[in-house]
């Protein structure tokens, strides 16, 4: 239903605040009426603003104290052509619309999109809007191009200035969805003065001279593995590009965002919910709108976790067998044997530390003496602690590497010393336990180890019944290979039903925020 004939004049009126003093009047009015300033100083030139009852016609003048001031504007209707595309109207009546603007999609024509605007195509549904004043038919606030959701228009002229001020005197609540990197805190707020960037003119910033602006937000969700956060953000003024302004300044860019942050994209702002009083049946309405699907899928692929498996256990016990079984599986596998093996065959880096702490005897033209090796941290303790610490940084830092690259849903990494390490990762553990006895049956016949050597080593880790307990899942290597095969297959479909549990729970926590 078309809205009724306009006023030809329409008539607002404004009482500057504290940090409006100072100044242009026609700088202070094009802000308050969301107009250009061409309009305004025209209005202000024919004779059509008031002050305290007086007409200025200076659309310079400064403002000074709390004058209450008028303005009287002409329905001028505008040039825009209506233009097809698609709009999503979530609401409409005869005087006001709600949509849900897409990401990509300007509000409204300016010099760099004079063309293919939100405001284009709602004219092409609701040609009424043409007849209203300006360049920015109806529009009583904006979000940048790149962000989504909801936005306000006003159908008459007379609805839009009254929501003009109520915008300007916060008595409109929007609320804001933002993916950002890192983990801010639970809440905060953020006052720092926005301005244009000094040197780059496409550009807001923090600065000293610049506009009051207050953000507030509340985290709502954070990634399993804390690299990205789900705020819900409260902006009480409206300066370009405040959010992303604010966050970036303080450390926590949005996901996506080229131009405040490193990311390439778009960002990951959404304009989630929209409270106001209708102008005309004072009910009170409010409209939430989820966020786009690339805005969920930016987020649920930080909940696709890789599951790391560390695979323990004590010397002979088979884990190497299991390690190298789930290789075969398609898994990728990390060895902290191999590990430390390449590090004893390391130029200028371990062999060297050895010959100068352990004497020139541990190390030969051919490399290290194992041997004499085993001998000396059987004797020193001083030399053996000292060893055993640079070689568990090195194995951990390597360790974390492996973890960063392992593309797949699900990773193992044999270490045998994982307990005694101490590390504090966050794993899921299988011990490979047999038999003592066995064991060092197998230490003899494989390695050629004599029972003291086997005896002395256990010795040095943890008792296996303690390991076994400590584990999340134990594998008893008591029988023959093709029995560890079944447990080692059985095993798996946990950690794959495990693994697929955790993502799909922090899938329902992420979308519980949004929808």
């Amino acid at each position: 239903m078309p809205s009724p004939p306009l006023e030809n004049n329409v008539t607002a009126t404004f009482t500057p605040n504290c940090a409006e003093q100072g100044l242009r009047l026609d700088r202070f009015l094009a802000q308050k009426l969301n107009a250009s300033r061409v309009q305004v100083r025209q209005a202000i030139e024919n004779g059509n603003c008031n002050i305290d009852g007086h007409v200025s016609l200076k659309p310079d003048l400064k403002i000074v104290g709390q004058p209450q001031i008028a303005i009287t504007l002409q329905n001028i209707p505008s040039t825009l052509n209506a233009e097809d595309g698609p709009v999503d109207i979530l609401y409409a009546d005869t005087e006001i619309i709600v949509v849900n603007k897409p990401h990509g999609l300007t509000v409204h024509p300016c010099p760099s999109q004079p063309k293919n605007t939100l405001i284009q195509r709602l004219i092409a549904r609701f040609p009424d809007l043409a007849t209203m004043l300006g360049p920015r038919p109806g529009i009583v606030h904006r979000i940048d191009k790149d962000t989504s959701g909801l936005l306000l228009i006003a159908r008459t002229e007379k609805i839009r200035l009254l929501f003009t001020n109520l915008f300007a005197e916060h008595k409109i609540h929007k609320e804001y969805l933002a993916l950002v990197h890192g983990v801010p805190p639970l809440t905060g707020n953020c006052n720092l003065p926005i301005g244009r960037h000094p040197t780059q003119k496409t550009k807001m910033a923090v600065l000293p001279n610049g506009k009051t602006a207050q953000t507030h937000w509340e985290r709502l969700w954070v990634a399993p593995d804390n690299t990205i956060s789900l705020l819900k953000v409260v902006i009480t003024t409206g300066r370009t590009h405040q959010i992303r302004v604010h966050l970036a300044h303080l450390g926590f860019p949005l996901l996506g965002d080229s131009t405040y942050g490193t990311d390439q994209g778009r960002q990951m702002l959404h304009a989630h919910k929209l409270s106001f009083l209708h102008p005309v049946n004072q009910t009170n309405c409010t409209f939430v709108c989820p966020p786009p699907s690339d805005f969920i899928q930016a987020a649920l692929e930080h909940t696709h976790l890789l599951q790391k498996i560390v695979i323990t256990g004590n010397p002979a016990s088979g884990k190497s067998w299991v390690t190298q079984y789930f290789a075969k599986h398609g898994y990728p596998t990390f060895s902290a044997d191999e590990e430390v093996a390449k590090l004893y065959t390391q130029k200028n880096g371990l062999p060297d530390w050895l010959a100068n702490h352990g004497g020139q005897d541990l190390v030969t033209d051919d490399g290290i003496d194992r041997a004499k090796i085993m001998q000396k941290l059987q004797k020193d303790p001083i030399f053996k602690r000292e060893l055993e610490a640079i070689l568990h940084k090195s194995v951990h830092e390597r360790l974390q590497k492996f973890w960063q690259t392992a593309n797949s849903p699900i990773a193992f990494a044999e270490i045998p010393l994982w307990f005694e390490c101490s590390f504090h990762d966050n794993v899921l553990t299988i011990c490979v336990t047999a038999p003592q006895e066995e064991r060092f049956r197998r230490l003899a016949q494989n390695r050629g180890w004599s029972m003291e050597k086997a005896a002395t080593i256990e010795s040095w880790q943890w008792e296996e019944g303690r390991k076994a307990r400590a584990s999340d899942f134990v594998l008893d290597n008591d029988t023959d290979i093709p029995t560890l095969a079944k447990k080692a297959d059985a095993c798996l479909q946990k950690l794959i039903e495990h693994q697929t549990n955790s993502s799909q729970e922090q899938e329902k926590k992420f979308i519980q925020f949004v929808l």
